[in-house]
């Protein structure tokens, strides 16, 4: 798989940390040209040599343009759009204004058309042209204090599915990753926060049956599978790389 994204150029949202960073990497190695976009630049030596970078928030139109303008430019065009950039929240229904539901979904579902109606002019003109979307398992299962962060992904899951029909005829395929609760510098966050950072980390690698955290190459490697050409049957699809917390119901082990 060295070479499975040899001559093809990708744009990475939220690609300074987490899964964009690790995608990112991952792409670059198996020999695709890169570019990440993110509103922070990301550390210092974290990008692989020859991996560049375009600095925009995705909840602004007219950056984004630019950004995908810039980058479409420093590549020669665009052949994959991983639309990862996001933000999480914490709470229930009863928790939190309007106003950080719009930020939210201006972010989680928006920030994702914004980029991708950017860079439609430049997918027509690929022969591998390719949109794969980060969502989350939070679309499929029912997930405590997490009703706005669920509401967004599963919103972001119907569009994968409607722009997959959209732009099918134009040779465009469109899929999305769904992963479990992955061990990013956002989980850690919130296991930071927490009153027992151990016990919570315990609870959420519980609640995977494989009893740990999935980790950004697992995830890296879903979306990297889903953009490479060798997926050219590939769309409309949702990959779920949640450690099998969607589907499976183990009974406990008897003692």
């Amino acid at each position: 798989m060295s070479g499975a994204f040899t001559g093809l150029r990708a744009l990475v949202t939220g690609g300074a940390s987490g899964l964009g960073l690790g995608t990112a990497r991952l792409l670059a190695c198996r020999g695709a040209a890169v570019v990440v976009l993110d509103r922070r630049p990301p550390p210092d030596g974290a990008l692989p040599d020859g991996v560049g970078s375009v600095l925009a928030d995705v909840a602004d139109d007219a950056a984004v343009r630019a950004a995908v303008e810039q980058a479409a430019g420093r590549l020669g065009g665009l052949d994959v759009v991983v639309n990862n950039a996001g933000m999480g929240a914490v709470g229930t229904v009863e928790d939190g204004a309007d106003e950080e539901w719009l930020r939210v979904y201006d972010v989680n579902v928006l920030g994702a058309v914004r980029v991708s109606r950017a860079a439609l002019p430049y997918l027509r003109r690929s022969e591998h042209a390719c949109i794969v979307m980060t969502c989350s398992v939070a679309a499929a299962v029912g997930l405590p204090q997490r009703a706005l962060y669920s509401a967004t992904k599963g919103a972001l899951t119907a569009l994968t599915l409607a722009m997959a029909a959209d732009h099918l005829a134009e040779g465009i395929r469109v899929n999305a990753v769904n992963p479990g609760t992955a061990d990013t510098p956002w989980v850690q966050r919130l296991l930071d926060a927490a009153e027992d950072p151990a016990a919570e980390r315990a609870a959420l690698e519980a609640r995977q049956p494989i009893g740990r955290l999935v980790s950004v190459d697992e995830v890296a490697e879903a979306i990297a599978y889903l953009a490479s050409p060798a997926a050219g049957s590939t769309t409309a699809t949702v990959l779920t790389v949640d450690g099998g917390m969607t589907n499976l119901r183990l009974r406990p082990l008897s003692s």
